[in-house]
């Protein structure tokens, strides 16, 4: 992995990614997913759910079936210079994109059955706006609760593109179960937050900054309902990682870092990872990540 590239200076595509939770015998429990390994974004890493927008994430259909009006689920997304039809695509796009990943349906009475019918007549090639259509159902935006927004910063950690996403957490429903698509994701796997990092530890694995920082949010709750209380009692932050070279390593800052032109601290934990063998990590090593 050559973790840093040239500038990149087309603007940052809009994008959403969902960080499912279920609870587990030690916590909370996140759903990773493997990037296919010849995806020209994050290919081989570990990752939550998510894409960019698609024109229909904000077209009739889908917004119609949105479960809440477009301005209210601005409101929800706090970001009140946002046209409302847009903010509402990124909720759409979140449900989306865990359903074609993950194979999980956030829409309002979707059980297991329901879940699996849905996937069934998406790999018949029904479209995401018609399959909701067809089975008459409104999506669950009311389980998405905005978390941070990343913005990819413009010398960029792991790859050449950028993207400003929204990152949603919510809670994996009743009796469905996760499954990857073999497509876009080739492995999906339940771990703790300090699982996961301790498999990144070890080289088992592959994270993002974006995804090592958020895992460790999660870590610091007891229980996936603590992750989204907290969640809804803030507005989500937004975060655009800045970078500095000094006696030949690379250090990723963030909001609140003495070395970050953002000085109010935007989440808990270190404000900063350093490169270390092509890996990212806190200056007082990976135990930091929970402190």
């Amino acid at each position: 992995m050559e973790p840093f590239f040239r500038p990149v200076l087309t603007p940052p595509r809009p994008a959403a990614t969902v960080v499912l939770l279920r609870d587990g015998a030690r916590g909370p429990e996140v759903l990773m997913l493997r990037r296919h390994g010849s995806s020209d974004v994050l290919g081989g890493a570990y990752v939550f759910p998510g894409g960019k927008l698609d024109d229909d994430d904000s077209g009739d259909a889908l917004i119609g079936r949105a479960g809440a009006p477009a301005e209210a689920l601005r409101a929800r997304l706090g970001e009140p210079e946002l046209e409302a039809r847009v903010a509402a695509g990124f909720f759409v796009a979140a449900c989306r994109e865990t359903f074609e990943e993950a194979s999980v349906l956030l829409a309002r009475g979707a059980d297991a059955g329901l879940a699996e019918r849905a996937a069934r007549r998406a790999r018949e090639g029904l479209a995401f706006g018609a399959l909701l259509a067809e089975l008459g159902l409104e999506l669950a935006t009311d389980a998405l609760v905005p978390f941070t927004r990343w913005i990819t910063p413009k010398v960029p950690a792991m790859m050449n593109k950028r993207f400003d996403a929204r990152f949603f957490v919510a809670a994996l429903p009743g009796g469905q179960q996760a499954r990857h698509d073999d497509h876009e994701a080739t492995d999906s796997v339940w771990l703790t937050p300090r699982e996961a990092i301790e498999r990144y530890r070890r080289r088992e694995i592959v994270l993002a900054p974006a995804q090592i920082m958020s895992l460790a949010q999660v870590g610091r709750h007891d229980s996936a309902a603590a992750v989204l209380d907290e969640a809804r009692r803030r507005p989500p932050p937004v975060i655009e990682p800045e970078s500095f070279e000094a006696d030949g390593v690379r250090t990723l800052v963030y909001p609140g870092d003495e070395r970050h032109s953002v000085r109010a601290r935007a989440m808990p934990g270190p404000t900063r990872l350093v490169v270390r063998e092509s890996r990212f990590e806190p200056p007082g090593g990976f135990d930091a990540l929970f402190d």
